[in-house]
């Protein structure tokens, strides 16, 4: 819980179905797991993209995964997860499935049967109790039936050292989305909704993306890292917010890696590519 740690959790977002290409790596963490748990939650609600359909009753929105249940099933493996084994939960993005993985088997005197069930057994009493005091988890054992409402059981895959989580992402949602070349997509943080296609270069240039800009002016001076970025932000430490701010600049080739090969270095820091330097002209 301290405010710096040796702790990180990843998401790992993926083009296709398996994992040959990696296209995005995202690392959430040395800081307070309160804090890291908060960027994971704002991540995948920003990759959580809404579908609208107009009817007669009006307008209706839908999502590709249960919000309620996969606000759960992030909670429940970062609660539950054996720290001891120094593994974190793992969070990876598919073109049609989320997988959540945390270490650990099911606790001692707990069976599959009373698992799903809602029995539970908080193998992180400490730190069960903290996230409880924060109302960020409401009783034990209610997070696995708020999730199997939407989810069925086969969805979990118990191992002999870890507990994994397939929610497949809705079917009918992702058609529909295909089916636009710029589907809504609602940004949890902003709050502004924005074509998937959309460039940033035009949010910047009609001032849209100011947090964006100040980015790319820090960085005309010379790379810096995550850390040293939220500094020149004024920022106490590394938000959701700049997180998502450095993957959208990365995505728009507006920036890169000094160390490509290293994404989740923690000597990694961030440059000004030369249509970065361009668009900040």
């Amino acid at each position: 819980m301290a405010d710096e740690n040796g702790l990180s959790m990843k998401v790992a977002k993926y083009q296709g179905r398996d994992r040959v290409v990696l296209t995005e790596s995202n690392e959430y963490g040395y800081c307070s797991l309160i804090k890291a748990t908060k960027s994971v939650l704002d991540k995948l609600d920003l990759e959580n993209k809404t579908a609208a359909t107009i009817t007669a009753k009006g307008r209706r929105e839908q999502r590709l995964w249960n919000p309620i249940a996969l606000r759960e099933a992030v909670i429940n493996a970062i609660v539950h997860n054996d720290y001891t084994r120094e593994v974190p939960p793992k969070f990876e993005l598919f073109a049609d499935r989320i997988e959540i993985t945390s270490a650990g088997p099911l606790p001692e005197g707990l069976s599959e049967a009373e698992f799903f069930e809602g029995y539970s057994i908080p193998r992180n009493k400490e730190l069960m109790r903290i996230f409880k005091d924060l109302e960020m988890v409401e009783q034990l054992g209610s997070g696995i039936p708020r999730i199997t409402q939407f989810f069925p059981a086969d969805c979990f895959h118990f191992t002999e050292n870890f507990l994994r989580m397939t929610l497949p992402a809705n079917g009918q949602i992702l058609a529909q989305l295909s089916e636009h070349v710029t589907p809504e997509v609602t940004d949890p943080v902003t709050g502004a909704q924005s074509g998937l296609e959309s460039g940033l270069e035009s949010g910047l240039e009609s001032g849209l993306e100011s947090i964006a800009a100040r980015i790319l002016a820090a960085l005309e001076k010379s790379p810096l890292a995550k850390s040293e970025l939220a500094g020149e932000l004024g920022h106490a430490s590394i938000s959701g917010k700049l997180n998502l701010r450095v993957n959208q600049l990365l995505d728009a080739s507006l920036i890169e890696r000094t160390l490509p090969d290293k994404p989740t270095s923690r000597l990694q820091k961030y440059r000004l590519t030369e249509k970065g330097r361009n668009s900040l002209k």
